[in-house]
Order: structure tokens, then sequence, then C-alpha cells
């Protein structure tokens, strides 16, 4: 928690005035008790109606300047609990994207979201009920406490008894119920896990008629949530009787204190109406106090969860932005200098994070600058986690990777990245204009060069065909583009921000044999250092170099006629997709 109080800062007058003010109700509420007794003892005793008229107005002003500061209070306590959650939720969303992959892979996309939306805004709850009763309750009851002590210190002793006792029971409560809100919120991220799941999946859903079967998983995930949360709730419910048998208990043994003493002619009436009035205002503040403590048990166990986020490290370290002009380095290696993009893994190994083998070992190969090199083999060979270590998308554990003759690791994350442009094997685009997402990398560009960009990602005439062009809306992810629409308005989005290196990760896959063609002609022309990820021998045949995938390493590398004639690796997928080929051969 103690994270979490700096997002309260701008809000710390807002913070502060609130329980004031709710103090200030509760002190108006406190002299009621007093006015009664003073009408039943005085005015209507004496059968003065002048003085109980006066004394009924006083009750009526108490009430309305209670009612107004109680207003005032709500309303500061929103502001702030509000204020919080905005800045609280955009420091988590930010910290989100600071992460790397290997701490997002780990933490998991649905328990992010749970994070930043159910846990966010149950701490709002407790904030904003933490400020209007938190000092309001106590203050009220240790209130009664006094205001009945000066009323009759003998009849007073029953609340100095049942106070201590409830405190007891809510503590108690509140250390058993504080661990189960976690284990709630834990089991509300698996449902929202398999929610996403069946959403995102729902065309193989259907088309494997497996409705019935996910719906009876999600009906066990739900049913689980649904007896955790049942559980919770019978420990928590259990606050409400037994504080109202406690107090009962006490009141029971103060009103017939306050008979024995009325009748002895040591107490008059209205006192201990008085008494009676405090203890039903202790009743009503420490059941409010019990729903409060409910609530703070799930904000405190909500607001630990974020806490949990922010204080995950982004798991990468990048130097200072040094704003070093590093293209044309040279490379201590071989004495050469390269122009922008040249490319060199030294002995790279990598594993996933609580993964159980290496994904990638002892790579070596060199890349000079403006090569268009192809990257192909099986699946689960390692393809994509290859180009996914150039722009440190994951940090490797051994080796060394340079670009320019510079290793990646003395690059500050802007110089790195602005050098790369990544296609991923999910198109993802956003929703917004279609200008809005070209312009994603390089918000300068113009429209001429989303034009050209457009036309060497073969999607001139994608564009041209929408209402708006340029200006046509896409819907979340691009849901009204077919898929090979969206793959090529991904690699527009590259191409416009001018990278030295260019990867495509099999981002041509939904593409047609002639329209991939005509963009791998047309991305081979531009100036830069190409990495073609594909499944399609015939998408990398003309690379410059072939680097062939097995299983984590480098099973080859060289160009097509060289693999084909001395590489089984290669022979074997080319073969496997051109038999003809192996007849002729």
């Amino acid at each position: 928690m103690k994270t979490l109080r700096k997002y309260l800062k701008n809000y710390k007058k807002e913070a502060a005035l609130s329980p004031l003010f709710k103090m200030l109700e509760a002190l108006f509420d406190l002299f009621v008790p007093l006015v009664v007794a003073d009408i039943i003892d005085i005015g209507i005793a004496n059968n003065d109606m002048d003085y109980v008229l006066k004394h009924v107005l006083l009750m009526i002003l108490l009430a309305v300047a209670g009612w107004i500061v109680s207003i005032t209070a709500q309303f500061f306590a929103a502001k702030a609990s509000v204020g919080f959650a905005t800045e609280l939720r955009q420091a988590t969303f930010q910290h989100i994207l600071s992460l790397s992959y290997s701490k997002i892979d780990t933490l998991g996309p649905s328990t992010l979201i749970t994070r930043m939306t159910s846990d966010i805004n149950q701490t709002q709850n407790g904030l904003n009920m933490m400020l209007r009763l938190l000092l309001r309750s106590p203050f009220i009851v240790f209130g009664s406490i006094i205001m009945a002590f000066i009323v009759n210190a003998h009849a007073a002793l029953v609340f100095l008894i049942a106070v201590p006792v409830l405190s007891i029971v809510v503590y108690g409560i509140m250390i058993i119920s504080i661990p189960l809100f976690q284990k709630v919120q834990a089991q509300l991220d698996h449902v929202t896990d398999l929610t996403r799941e069946n959403l995102t999946g729902v065309r193989p859903i259907r088309a494997f008629r497996k409705e019935q079967s996910q719906v009876v998983s999600f009906d066990a995930a739900n049913h689980a949530l649904t007896l955790l949360n049942e559980f919770v709730g019978r420990i928590s419910a259990l606050l409400n009787p037994i504080t109202y048998v406690l107090i009962n208990i006490a009141t029971i043994i103060l009103i017939r204190q306050g008979a024995i003493e009325v009748h002895m002619g040591e107490m008059a009436q209205g006192e201990v109406v008085a008494l009676y009035n405090y203890m039903m205002q202790m009743v009503i503040e420490l059941v409010k106090l019990s729903s409060l403590i409910i609530t703070l048990n799930k904000a405190i166990a909500c607001a630990n969860r974020v806490e949990a986020v922010l204080n995950t490290s982004p798991g990468q370290n990048f130097p200072a932005d040094t704003q070093e002009d590093v293209s044309g380095a040279t490379s201590p290696e071989n004495g050469t200098t390269d122009g922008g993009g040249a490319v060199a893994f030294h002995d790279v190994s990598f594993t996933y994070e609580d993964a159980g083998a290496p994904a990638l070992e002892h790579l070596n190969f060199d890349v000079k600058a403006g090569q268009m090199i192809g990257i192909i083999g099986g699946t689960g060979s390692g393809k994509s986690s290859l180009v996914n270590l150039i722009p440190r998308f994951y940090d490797i554990n051994s080796g060394r990777i340079e670009i320019d003759g510079k290793d990646i690791m003395k690059y500050d994350r802007k110089s790195l990245l602005d050098k790369v442009a990544i296609v991923p094997q999910k198109a993802v685009l956003f929703s917004g204009s279609i200008r809005d997402n070209l312009r994603y990398g390089r918000e300068d560009a113009t429209d001429d060069e989303l034009w050209q960009a457009l036309e060497i990602a073969q999607a001139r005439e994608v564009v041209e065909g929408k209402a708006g062009q340029l200006d046509f809306e896409l819907e979340q992810n691009g849901r009204n583009l077919s898929g090979g629409q969206r793959q090529r308005l991904t690699i527009a989005r590259a191409i416009v921000k001018n990278p030295e290196i260019l990867i495509l990760d099999d981002s041509a896959s939904a593409l047609d044999f002639k329209t991939e063609a005509a963009l791998r002609m047309a991305i081979s022309a531009l100036p830069a250092t190409v990495f073609w990820v594909s499944q399609r021998a015939s998408s990398i045949m003309q690379a410059d170099q072939i680097l062939v995938m097995d299983d984590g390493a480098l099973a080859g590398v060289g160009s097509h006629e060289e693999l084909l004639e001395n590489n089984n690796v290669y022979q074997e997928i080319y073969y496997s997709q051109f038999p003809e080929s192996r007849k002729e051969a």
C-alpha cells in the first residue's frame, strides 16, 4: 500500500477535508441525544412547550447542518478517490507498457486486465469508503462512550465492555478474510483468461462444435469462483449478526441498569433515553464499520495485487539516451565498416523464462547492410525467437548481438527501436483511420509517403477501394478487413517508418503467391536489411542468405542453390513443397 500513496498526493486537500467534514457531521449527531434528554427531562417534565419547540428546532438545525457537511465530505471523498484511481490506472498502464516480453509472458494478459480494471475499481471504492467512514465511525463510537460518561458514568461502563469485545471480533474476521479475497481475485483472473480465450477463439470453437465443452469448462471455473465468493461472504457476513447480538446484549444490560437507577432516583428518564440513543448510534456505526472493513479487505487485497504489478521490474535495462550516431560503426571483429543495418550474432543462446530447455543455442552468422535474409525451418524451430532478439524484445542469456558493429545492449531504447521495424506473425491494427495506423511509427509522414508505402506493400488498391481511403475507419484489430488486407497494411506501416532493419515474421502467410511475389520484389528494392521469416521455400529462394533453423540451432547458412545441394534440413523442407523438383533432380 505504501507504493500507492503517492498517487494521492495531488488530492491531499480533498483527502484531509473529507474525513474532517465527516467528523463535523458526527459531532452534530452526538449532540442530538443530549437535546432529546433535555426535551424529556425539562420540556416535557415541566410541560414547557416553548422549550420543547425550541429544542425540536435545534434538532432540525443540527440535522440540516449535518446533511450539508455530509454532502461536502462525500464530494471531497469522491474527488479524491476518482482522481487517485485515474492516476493509478494511468501509472499501471504505463508501467505495463514498460515491461519486457518475458515479464508480460510471466504475468499473463488476463491478470493484467483484471488488475487494471476490477482491482483498481475495488481500490477506488475502498478509498472512498475509508475517507468517509474510517474516522467517522470510530469517532462516533468513542464519542458516544465519552458522552455516555458525561450523562451517567456508572451506566456508561457497559460501553467500555462492549467496544473491546466488538473490536476483537472485527479484527479477527479481517485477518481471516484478507487472504481469501486475494484468492477470489486470482480465481477471477482465471475466469477472465477463459473468457478472453473463448472470445478470441470463437471461430475454431464453432467450427469444431466445441461450444458445449467450452461452456462446461467456463461453468466449472465460474462455479469455483462462486463457491469461493460464497465462502468469503459467509465469513464476512458473520460481522453483522455478531455485532447485533453483542450490541443488543449491551443494550439490554444498559436499559436494565438505567431502569434500576431511575427507580432509585439516581438518573432521569431523559438520560436513559440519551444513553439508549448513544448505544443505537454505536450500533449503526459499528454495522457501517463492519461493512467498511469488508470493503477495505477487498480493497487491500486488490491494492496489493496492483502494487505487485507496479513493483515488478521492467526486466530490461537500457543505457541513457545518448543520441549517438552509430551508423557506419566499425566492427571490432573484422575491422570493416558497414552501412546502417548490418547484424551479427556471436554464439547467441536464449531460453524463455521458466522454460525447461533453450529456445536458441549457439547461433553464429553475419548479415551485411542491405541484404535480404530468408529464415526458414519447421514449426517451433526458433525462427520468431531469433528475430525477436534483434530489437531486444527478449534479452539473450549468453553471446552477443551487434547492429552496425555495436552490441545492442549498449544502445539506448530509442536508438535501437528507431533502427528496426517488425511485422509480427499476427497482424495487429488499432481502431482509428488507416492514416493514423500507418503513421504509428512516424507521425510526420506525408500522405505521399503513405501511398508509396502502400504501393510497396501491395495495399494501394485495398485503401483506394475504401470509402474515404486513408480516412477509412478501422474497427478494433481491423475486424472490418480480411486477413490478407490486415497483413498488407501492417507491412505498409513498418515501411513508413523507413527502418534500417525490416523484419517480416511470416507476415505474408495470408497472401496469394502472385501478391507475395510482387511484395517480395518491391521490398527487395528498399535500402534496408530485410529478415524474411516464412514457411514457404518459394518466399525466401531469392534471398541473399538463407538461415535454416532446426530445433533452436542453425542447421545451415547459404544461398538457395548451396543449401539445396548440401543441407538435408533445407532439402526436406523444399522437396516437401516442390515434390516434382525431386523427380527432376
